[in-house]
């Protein structure tokens, strides 16, 4: 920028900085959306030939948007002011701020693979909502992320992309189904990042690539297309920037049918310290899920010991039972295997041939169900909603492991690898999309190996900013982190 103050802010640092940071630099004009760019581009330069992070990459169009960008600060003109304005809530600007997205939220002339070579690749004809808000905002697209076939798997295995592997160990897995999400925001591709979650797939590439990321509740964030359980997510650093997000993404969109009505809520998270929030709140604490993977030792320790530190900062923090059983996930297994079943049949043979084995193999299966076994797996939603609810009733908020397991091997489809059970580590993310709660993501600590450990944050149906409060309480509680990993 032009007739600017003297930038404190070291070169090599600017793909790091946060949301927050880069606006109010742009505000003093100390720094310009074009040079935090090139920043964020060497930086992506760097990782990218291992991470294998990004899909539909376009530097040139994100350098335009940047140069629009810097213009408009120089003006004073930020974009998100009118898009304020026009929907009478408070004033956010994302203005030359970097970001992704998954690739299954559409942009308009991106074709859309679902992550599995068996699509026909095919323009978006428009944004979807969460696409058109960043863009009202200001956000520079970077490129969009990678996925799992059809986004049905916790890992960055892909019969379309390249395999994708996680920054703080290039042997394990960045998790999934946001999987290249998860590593371009803890590699520094920026400080924005935009997944969904149908099953957990904001929360556990989150927790196994050490970042935040909030599951919002159903509806809270207009999304198409939209169906039980997806939900569209912040992925960040830290809270602060989710929340930011969080003012532009939640505002409404006609094309979600299922979308909450809108919401004067304010985003803007309080100065305050953790005690003035935790005193008094009744904390449930889960480490057995009912099913799944037994939580490994090194998870358990670090999920109590964050159970600890906010108890000492004046929650009161009780066990809270399994709710969920065995019997709930094989039902709904077989209703999503019958409903993936469905779509690889109307693929031609040769398109099916292209769907990777893991996931051909699991809805195989699907094949010789019976209508009352689809109906009794379908019934299952509602009996993991009324669990759910029923069992946070008595507190304000619930913790608990987000995977049973760190990281695993960057080539496996799961921490099992094997299709006849799939779901084994989902068991404590899974519920809370079927009982529509919002649910995050944030580190509370490392294994002897350095991988991240998840916390898990829950709270009732649509107390999404109480949940991102919790959340900015623990950041403030929790130990000093370790370093983003560099290439």
């Amino acid at each position: 920028m032009q007739n600017r103050p003297a930038s404190s802010f070291p070169a090599a640092s600017l793909a790091d900085l946060s949301a927050a940071e880069m606006l109010a630099a742009y505000q003093s004009k100390q720094l310009s959306p074009v040079e935090v760019l090139e920043a964020v581009l060497q930086r992506i330069e760097a990782w990218e030939p291992r991470l294998c992070a990004l899909y539909a990459a376009d530097p040139e169009a994100a350098r335009r948007q940047a140069r629009a960008s810097e213009a408009r600060w120089l003006r004073g003109e930020p974009l998100g002011r009118q898009l304020g304005r026009q929907l009478g809530s408070q004033f956010v600007s994302l203005d030359g701020v970097p970001l992704t997205l998954k690739e299954n939220i559409a942009t308009q002339g991106c074709p859309i693979p679902l992550g599995t070579a068996a699509t026909l690749l095919s323009p978006a004809t428009e944004d979807a909502p969460p696409a058109a808000r960043m863009r009202e905002a200001g956000a520079l697209l970077l490129a969009k992320t990678t996925m799992p076939d059809y986004g049905m798997l916790s890992s960055g295995l892909s019969s379309f992309h390249a395999l994708s592997r996680n920054p703080w160990d290039l042997s394990k897995n960045p998790g999934g189904s946001s999987a290249g999400a998860a590593a371009a925001a803890a590699a520094g591709y920026g400080p924005l990042h935009v997944g969904t979650d149908i099953g957990g797939s904001l929360r556990l590439p989150a927790a196994w690539c050490g970042i935040f990321s909030l599951k919002p509740s159903l509806g809270r964030i207009p999304i198409k297309p939209a169906y039980a359980g997806r939900v569209a997510g912040p992925m960040t650093r830290s809270v602060a920037d989710s929340a930011l997000m969080m003012a532009v993404l939640s505002q409404p969109d006609w094309r979600d049918a299922s979308s909450l009505p809108a919401q004067e809520l304010d985003w803007r998270l309080p100065d305050e310290e953790p005690g003035e929030f935790l005193r008094g709140l009744k904390l449930g604490l889960q480490m057995d899920a009912g099913w799944g993977m037994a939580v490994e030792p090194e998870t358990a320790a670090a999920v109590q010991a964050a159970a600890r530190l906010l108890q000492d900062a004046g929650a009161q923090v009780e066990p809270l039972p399994a709710f969920s059983t065995r019997a709930m996930i094989e039902g709904l297994d077989k209703f999503w295997r019958m409903r993936s079943w469905l779509d690889f049949c109307k693929l031609p043979p040769e398109r099916q041939a292209r769907v990777l084995p893991y996931i051909r193999a699991w809805i195989e299966t699907a094949a010789g169900l019976s209508a009352a076994e689809l109906f009794e797996g379908y019934s299952q939603m509602a009996a993991f909603r009324d669990a759910a609810v029923a069992a946070c009733q008595p507190f304000d908020y619930v913790i608990s492991p987000v995977s049973p397991v760190p990281a695993f091997a960057a080539e496996w489809a799961s921490p099992l690898n094997d299709p006849a059970r799939p779901f084994e580590h989902i068991a404590f993310t899974l519920p809370y999309n079927m009982s529509e709660q919002p649910a995050a993501s944030i580190n509370c600590g490392y294994t002897q190996a350095g991988l991240p450990l998840g916390l898990q944050i829950i709270g009732r149906r649509f107390d999404d900013v109480g949940v991102l409060r919790l959340a900015a309480a623990f950041e403030r509680l929790r130990p000093a982190q370790r370093p983003w990993p560099l290439p």
